[in-house]
């Protein structure tokens, strides 16, 4: 007997899981997030202004985690010529495209801060505290 062939739809969904697993490694990293949200926020911040917008992280790793962004293509990094140097960060054009995934993220966030509501046991359309 030979195996079962996948479904097209079964491949769609690995596809869309092996896609979704790489998203998601490029986006992972304790600061990342945080990174890019401060520069949807901001057009150019310099690497000074990052580190005081996020005052607990190491400059070892800010530099580690920005590097991993600019190499992903998500920022890009401009060093002005001048003493003490001047770098500054930016979202690039791929970066500016995870707007509606921050968007959602904060729309998420929001659904979470509302007051739990109190569950609705429901059986057949009646509800049970009723009986």
């Amino acid at each position: 007997m030979s195996p079962k062939r996948p479904t097209d739809a079964e491949r769609a969904r690995c596809r869309s899981a092996a896609e979704m697993q790489n998203a998601l490694g490029i986006l992972e990293g304790r600061w990342k997030m945080m990174i890019l949200s401060h520069l949807f926020g901001e057009a150019v911040m310099r690497f000074s202004d990052l580190q005081r917008a996020i005052p607990k992280v190491s400059q070892k790793m800010l530099i580690q985690q920005l590097r991993s962004l600019e190499n992903d293509g998500l920022i890009s990094r401009t060093v002005h010529p001048q003493v003490p140097p001047k770098v500054e960060y930016q979202l690039t054009e791929l970066g500016r495209s995870l707007a509606p995934v921050f968007l959602a993220l904060q729309d998420w966030v929001a659904l979470r801060r509302e007051p739990a509501r109190p569950h609705e046991w429901q059986s057949g359309g009646r509800d049970r505290r009723r009986s």
